[in-house]
């Protein structure tokens, strides 16, 4: 597909999504949502993409929501949209099964914290710079604020949420909270190590990975008891796959495994 507000590139077993508004500090318009919509999917689809890394252009990572479209009436739909929970602009919205990285250069604002706590993975430029000012231009910020509160201690996202613009959160703070996992300086070479990350993952079973995720994101969701019995069904449903065969055998033959494509 053709896209005018990303751009998708794919690098071996790795397929990527990157921010292209550089002019808007790719924030986002309709436009913007309905293209990441389809470019998610088109990479979840293709058989040679293993891996995901969402990443952007210029000096943002993904600023939130355009805020010319907000003042002049223009999310109309993104409200209805709201209303009926009927969002399809992040790779959890849109049931991507394959492992996501995002790589955050630059700043990381508002709506574009959808994409950090939507992500498996999170690595971050030593330069990166998170900050949610909603509460700073009368909005209220909820669902990328919740998403991140299930996986980092609680009261550092609220401090961000309350603080709005008048606070910024660095790479070093960042990785401290365990909202980024990695930083990498310089910030030049953030995509080469994203795609270095990438290809590490790429090398285990797509099924094996896919089951994962799928255990790992639905625990987020319940308790303890119920959240290992549900893991448990995930586990057992690789069974029988080709890979659980060749991953052993690969090993000791000393060579590298030659994965199927998932059920």
């Amino acid at each position: 597909m053709t896209y005018e507000t990303i751009i998708v590139e794919r690098h071996g077993h790795v397929g990527w999504l990157i921010n292209n508004r550089p002019e808007a500090l790719n924030s986002q318009n309709v436009q913007q949502r309905d293209e990441m919509a389809d470019a998610w999917l088109e990479l979840e689809n293709d058989p040679q993409v293993r891996v995901i890394v969402h990443t952007g252009e210029g000096r943002a990572f993904h600023a939130g929501a355009d805020i010319s479209e907000v003042s002049e009436a223009g999310m109309e739909r993104f409200e209805r949209d709201m209303l009926s929970f009927n969002l399809h602009f992040s790779s959890w919205h849109q049931n991507v099964s394959k492992p996501v990285i995002a790589a955050v250069n630059g700043l990381c604002v508002g709506g574009g914290l959808h994409f950090v706590a939507d992500a498996d993975i999170v690595i971050a430029a030593s330069d990166a710079q998170f900050s949610d000012p909603h509460v700073s231009v009368g909005q209220v910020t909820a669902v990328e604020t919740i998403g991140l509160a299930k996986q980092m201690p609680f009261e550092a996202v609220m401090r961000m949420a309350l603080l709005g613009r008048h606070e910024r959160i660095s790479a070093q703070r960042a990785y401290e909270l365990g909202m980024v996992s990695q930083i990498v300086d310089p910030p030049e070479k953030l995509r080469e190590e994203a795609q270095l990350l990438a290809e590490k993952i790429a090398r285990n079973s797509p099924a094996a990975m896919r089951a994962t995720k799928k255990a790992l994101w639905s625990a987020l969701e319940m308790g303890l008891t119920d959240a290992c019995r549900l893991g448990s069904q995930h586990l057992i449903s690789v069974w029988g796959h080709p890979d659980q065969a060749e991953g052993p055998r690969a090993f000791l033959e000393k060579r590298e495994p030659v994965w199927r494509q998932p059920r």
